[in-house]
């Protein structure tokens, strides 16, 4: 499989802090890859690097065959982000949401229209496209804001923490998705402090303090750590 993501030695300083400590890793086509670690640990600095939100301090990373310094907007066209904190605005309705993520994206209006339609059948919300996103209930929000993230079709999708405060039955539902969309070629990339949910991915890494101390299938790593559960591989790292 084709390598969308690559880091060689990412790492990005705040002074004399150092949030992400020369990291190394890659992400293949159609991969769910997990990017697990406390809080504080590095991997919103991490993200926001790779999503050409934040300029590396040194070493290098490629998203889509770009690199996140030189050429940040053309990575930005190639990936969909969702945040569990901010990816819908909720004084807009459902159908203004879409229209609003589509034109952002640069999709012309037949297809936002088109696509719009498809998309409110699928996650079964046309009743409720009228309705303000904010009178939802959060899984639909979060199932909704994760369908917009793939309107224009991206190569690559960033999930930061998208299960956060929901349901066990939505966040089943949530993860139909992602296998769906893994399925069809877009590589995932996620954060999640739900270790039930590192089970799912393909592969799983685990920053401590700015470095990634664990890289593996969750099977892997089980085995590596004598554990029959992630929950215990990231409690014996993280401690």
């Amino acid at each position: 499989m084709a390598t969308v993501i690559q880091t060689d030695r990412l790492t990005r300083t705040f002074g004399a802090f150092t949030a992400v400590d020369a990291i190394t890793f890659d992400v293949q086509t159609g991969e769910i890859f997990g990017f697990l670690g406390a809080n504080g640990a590095g991997k919103t600095t991490a993200l926001k690097m790779l999503t050409g939100l934040l300029s590396p301090s040194a070493g290098s990373a490629t998203v889509a065959g770009f690199d996140v310094w030189k050429h940040p907007d053309q990575v930005k066209k190639r990936i969909g982000y969702m945040s569990q904190k901010f990816s819908l605005y909720e004084d807009l309705t459902v159908r203004e949401n879409i229209r609003l993520y589509g034109g952002i994206y640069g999709l012309k209006m037949a297809d936002i229209k088109s696509k719009t339609q498809v998309l409110l059948q699928k996650l079964e919300l046309e009743a409720e496209a009228g309705k303000l996103v904010g009178s939802l209930p959060l899984g639909w929000k979060q199932k909704l804001a994760f369908s917009v993230a793939l309107l224009h079709e991206p190569r690559i999708v960033f999930l930061d923490e998208p299960t956060s405060g929901v349901d066990p039955l939505t966040r089943r539902q949530f993860w139909e998705l992602i296998y769906e969309a893994a399925a069809q070629g877009v590589t995932l990339m996620i954060t999640t402090h739900y270790m039930d949910e590192a089970e799912y991915c393909d592969r799983v890494s685990i920053m401590v303090d700015g470095r990634i101390e664990a890289l593996d299938t969750p099977r892997a790593l089980k085995q590596q750590y004598g554990t029959d559960n992630m929950d215990e591989v990231f409690r014996r790292l993280a401690r």
